[in-house]
């Protein structure tokens, strides 16, 4: 039985005990219940918001926001146990893809509610209550993609509970950052750094990616010849838990060679780094596609959940062809993760940035339709994309951005990169329509920044998902790009393109602002350093 309000305002009461008893809170100066019921105000459904507070005499907003991810996280358990208790005896082999996928990804919104709550730092808290509702949108994106939607009809709404739930403590979590106060925040300060690596890169890791190719200190060796530890990925990342000490960087170096074999790094495999032999000499591939039963999610040749991961010179390729719609070459979940020098290569759905902060740097990405896709706060920078040759008929959209809920602090963001014809299209240009992107989902958002654009990009620009969905909702930008496809005089007149003219306004999201309020830091050329 779904959990009611009655049975609900109970389990508040009792965990709001708890939490006065145990959890120290950061002061909020002036705080009192008017404070407070104007936190719920910002939310989207209030009436659930205050209902809770009434319930529980909250007088403190951080309160507010404790109890609504406490109740958050039993509607997650909730959810995950309904599906647990689903009965396959009925399902074909694509449900069973689908309810597999759902299994994992309810047990990591749990996790990420679990690390929210275990939590001061409120972009970190904003992060993972958005790859908690990527994760929600995704289970059931898997039965939607094989039209096998009415497996969930008898507890729909119980999910549609758990949606409204989520998007309350997004909201929630947003209202409250202005009012905490902390003297980590310098506002105006640019804080320099090397090599163009995120700031929070230890110096080891640094080394580890300045490292000449093919000759790192690694812990692992993997090479089909069997000179190293392991001849495939896959038993080397097993064999992970078993090795390491501790939570410190592990390092797997992956000889030359054609790896067959689609990898899964789960979530417990934290702080994880692979080194190739060079983009093209390293190369793991897999053919999995929808067509033969995958769902989106699970037909990555590549996957990663486990936060802080680290790739470099590799090429993660999917080879399932423009005929089998989504086949997903690299799929990457993991918070504060790099990849740098390495190459995507698929045609539908080539490099899934699901969820999490993800930074690229020196990389190129292959592909026809929606290609850079998904819902991560990801940010492309100095990487070739070369689009492909699609089927006969088709349209090329490079983007295909996945924000449900506009308090998602999500979005693609392609900086000082080139957009070009790969070699099969160069003679089709004229023939085949390509676009910077389309909105899988209604707050889509995705900016092009300091890009230079070749003359295939359509004069429009973006392409519409269907109809008017998401025009007014979405968030589609440009900023001083180049080329001669960049001009916007053309461009679609929706209410939600920008034409970015204003540097503040650019800066919001570079590496530094865009990901993680400044712990990220941009290298030169971007807008966020001196000069503009």
């Amino acid at each position: 039985m779904f959990i009611n309000h009655y049975n609900m305002a109970k389990l508040i009461t009792f965990l709001h005990v708890l939490v006065t008893m145990f959890t120290p809170f950061v002061v909020v100066h002036g705080a009192n219940p008017s404070m407070t019921l104007s936190v719920c105000g910002q939310a989207p459904y209030p009436e659930i918001c205050t209902y809770l507070v009434g319930k529980t005499s909250i007088e403190m907003p951080l309160e507010v926001r404790k109890v609504t991810l406490l109740s958050t996280l039993a509607q997650a358990e909730h959810a995950h146990k309904l599906v647990m208790a689903m009965d396959l005896s009925s399902f074909e082999p694509r449900a069973k893809s689908a309810w597999t996928d759902c299994l994992e990804l309810y047990d990591d919104t749990i996790y990420q509610l679990n690390r929210s709550l275990g939590s001061t730092n409120s972009h970190d808290i904003q992060t993972w209550l958005s790859s908690a509702s990527t994760n929600h949108e995704t289970c059931q994106n898997g039965f939607h993609d094989f039209h096998l939607s009415s497996h969930f009809q008898t507890f729909k709404a119980s999910l549609s509970g758990f949606s409204k739930y989520l998007s309350n403590s997004l909201a929630i979590n947003k209202a409250l950052t202005p009012l905490l106060t902390t003297s980590k925040q310098l506002k105006g300060r640019r804080l320099m750094e090397t090599n163009n690596f995120p700031k929070w890169l230890s110096k080891s890791d640094r080394k580890l990616l300045e490292t000449p190719s093919g000759t790192p200190s690694a812990d692992l060796v993997v090479a089909q010849d069997g000179s190293g530890s392991y001849k495939t990925i896959s038993e080397a990342i097993a064999a992970v838990p078993k090795l390491r000490k501790g939570t410190s960087r592990f390092v797997i170096h992956v000889k030359a060679g054609v790896y067959k074999e689609n990898v899964d790094i789960k979530k417990s495999i934290r702080n994880l780094m692979l080194v190739g032999d060079g983009m093209g000499s390293t190369i793991v591939t897999s053919g999995k596609n929808n067509d033969d039963g995958s769902t989106t999610f699970g037909s990555a040749t590549f996957g990663v959940s486990g936060a802080g991961f680290i790739a470099r010179d590799m090429t993660f390729e999917n080879t399932a062809g423009p005929s089998k719609h989504q086949a997903v070459a690299f799929r990457s979940g993991s918070d504060m993760s790099v990849v740098f020098g390495c190459a995507f290569k698929g045609y539908q759905d080539t490099l899934y940035v699901y969820s999490g902060r993800q930074f690229y740097r020196n990389c190129q990405v292959y592909g026809t339709q929606d290609f850079v896709f998904g819902n991560a706060a990801a940010v492309l920078q100095s990487c070739n994309i070369y689009v492909r040759k699609p089927l006969g008929g088709q349209t090329n959209t490079i983007t295909a951005q996945a924000r449900t809920d506009p308090n998602q602090n999500t979005g693609i963001i392609i900086h000082n990169s080139a957009v070009t014809a790969a070699s099969d299209l160069r003679g089709s240009v004229g023939s085949v329509k390509t676009f910077l992107g389309r909105p899988w989902k209604a707050y889509s958002r995705t900016v092009f920044m300091k890009c230079s654009l070749d003359s295939l990009i359509n004069s429009a620009g973006w392409l519409p998902w269907s109809g008017g969905f998401a025009l007014k909702t979405l968030y589609y930008g440009e900023y001083m790009n180049t080329g001669a496809g960049a001009s916007t005089g053309g461009r679609v007149k929706w209410p939600g393109y920008h034409v970015i003219t204003s540097a503040t306004d650019a800066m919001k999201f570079t590496v530094g602002d865009f990901l993680d309020g400044g712990s990220w830091i941009p290298g030169t050329g971007l807008p966020y350093t001196a000069g503009l």
